[in-house]
């Protein structure tokens, strides 16, 4: 189950940053000192917002070694999602 939860964050993470903020929103206040912050991450960067309040509440903080990983990991993901890849490319050169 807790397995199920992990791919639901990872495939959806705007829609798992709410369910966390709905449902456990000390998870998020706590990681976060204003909601500016988790609201520009709802926007631009929903899995390495979750990554950090992870790592803030259960790794001993983002500067750990493994929060570190963790946030940067969150954060490739997230720009690699903005690209959309060679499929996206429009066909340089070519007729």
């Amino acid at each position: 189950m807790c397995c199920l939860v992990a791919l639901g964050g990872l495939l959806f993470p705007r829609v798992a940053l709410f369910l966390v903020w709905l449902f456990n929103q000390s998870f998020i206040n706590d990681a976060y000192p204003n909601l500016a912050v988790p609201i520009l991450g709802f926007i631009f960067l929903p899995l390495t917002t979750l990554a950090y309040a992870w790592t803030f509440t259960f790794e001993g903080g983002p500067s750990s070694g493994a929060g570190v990983i963790v946030i940067v990991i969150a954060v490739l993901i997230d720009i690699g999602s903005w690209g959309g890849g060679a499929t996206r490319r429009p066909a340089s050169g070519r007729s």
